[in-house]
């Protein structure tokens, strides 16, 4: 349910730089200006601590840079809005131009809604660096955290009957080193898997963007066949029999020919009896 929030609510009256020092820590993130979070992906993370599970963070670019994939990640927080419930309209166009004012007014009432969520109480259990990576799977890690804990708890039981360690790796000593060797590990293991996944995501984005490119030059030659005055003609119903041909294994391109050819046949035929009348 959306806040009800007017032009003169002291919402729009709160300072750059308190909303800054909220979203630096709230985020764990280190921003000096309102327009760095132009990108739509700050919006994105906050409906995903105030609403788990609603916002794809898998989606969120964090690494926006051009007018193309903010509005992506605008698209991401329209359709959350839309989800919710939230009649706010989200002045894009505006937005991703990286105007101050702007990205402070959207801000501005960002944080009213946020507070206005489960009387300002934040999340403590949200892990904003974790997200912001991995996409909400700390669930994941929580769970192999607790079964290294475990792990531990057997590593003590695993005494002789006179009370003596049968290891010395079991003992306090060596499972400090364990685990920080284990952590060590971990560490080296998520930071490994954030770059594979902003390298997938990379990837993603360049293969979505040649999609839409494609797609797009498609829908105008079927715009153009479909216009009154070419529709009719054998080339405009030759390139919607390719373009609406649904069995992706059989070309339609043999198909397309015969309408071509038939329509020369035709015209020839039509000719040589014109030309047998005028010769009558």
């Amino acid at each position: 349910m959306a806040a009800s929030i007017g032009m003169m609510d002291a919402a729009y009256f709160v300072g750059r730089g308190e909303i800054l020092s909220w979203i630096n820590a709230t985020l764990h993130l280190n921003l000096s200006k309102v327009e760095e979070a132009a990108s739509g992906a700050v919006q994105c993370q906050m409906m995903d601590m105030i609403h788990p599970g609603v916002v794809p963070m898998h989606k969120v670019n964090f690494d926006a840079k051009t007018e193309y994939d903010m509005i992506q990640n605008y698209k991401i927080l329209q359709e959350v809005f839309n989800k919710l419930k939230i009649e706010k309209h989200i002045e894009v166009n505006k937005l991703v131009k990286g105007r101050p004012l702007d990205n402070l007014e959207f801000l501005q009432w960002l944080k009213r809604y946020c507070d206005s969520m489960n009387g300002g109480i934040m999340n403590e259990n949200y892990n904003p660096v974790e997200r912001r990576c991995k996409g909400g799977k700390e669930r994941n890690i929580k769970g192999s955290y607790k079964s290294s804990k475990s792990l531990q708890a057997n590593n003590l039981s695993n005494v002789s009957d006179n009370g003596i360690c049968i290891d010395e790796s079991s003992g306090p000593k060596g499972r400090h080193k364990s685990e920080m060797s284990g952590g060590a590990n971990s560490v080296g293991e998520i930071q490994g898997l954030c770059q594979e996944i902003a390298d997938l995501k990379l990837s993603v984005d360049d293969l979505e963007k040649e999609r839409d490119f494609y797609f797009g030059k498609l829908r105008d030659i079927e715009i153009l066949c479909q216009t009154p005055e070419v529709e009719d003609l054998p080339m405009s119903m030759a390139i919607k029999k390719i373009l609406y041909a649904v069995d992706a294994k059989v070309s339609a391109l043999g198909e397309a020919q015969e309408i071509i050819t038939k329509s020369g046949d035709d015209a020839d035929a039509d000719a040589d009896a014109d030309a047998l009348d005028v010769h009558d």
